[in-house]
């Protein structure tokens, strides 16, 4: 039996993976789209995002780089109110440009809150994310 869910988001983007990846994995790109962090694409770097706190929550994600495939996935793992989860991004070329799926996964089934919630930020951050690599040459 299933004991966690996973969150996936697709959508296709006009522009081509390596302008996606970029957003994805440049520091500047990420924090205008996402977070301010020490990302770096090398599998095993540990890294923070680094959020606005709120009550019950200092603002910081831990996280840790899990696999690099550039221009075509990209994994980390998410570890934030008590919720340890994975991140994968897939980069899959099509004839308009790319499709980007988003899959979060180690939901809880008991986390329905924390499923929305993350559902509810991953549309806002793709939205952002589509703006930044709308703007880059």
């Amino acid at each position: 039996m299933t004991t966690t869910r996973s969150l996936v988001i697709e959508r296709e983007m006009p522009y081509a993976p390596e302008k996606i990846w970029r957003a994805l994995t440049e520091g500047s790109l990420i924090k205008e789209w996402l977070m301010d962090s020490d990302f770096q694409p090398v599998v095993g770097h540990g890294f923070t995002f680094r959020s606005t706190p709120m009550p019950n929550w200092n603002g910081i994600i831990d996280s840790e780089v899990l696999l690099v495939e550039p221009n075509k996935k990209l994994s980390y793992r998410w570890g934030a109110l008590g919720l340890e989860s994975i991140v994968v991004w897939t980069l899959v070329p099509t004839s308009g440009g790319t499709l980007l799926r988003m899959e979060q996964s180690g939901f809880g089934l008991d986390q329905d809150a924390a499923y929305k919630g993350a559902n509810y930020g991953w549309q806002k951050f793709i939205g952002g994310l589509e703006r930044v690599v709308a703007g880059l040459q």
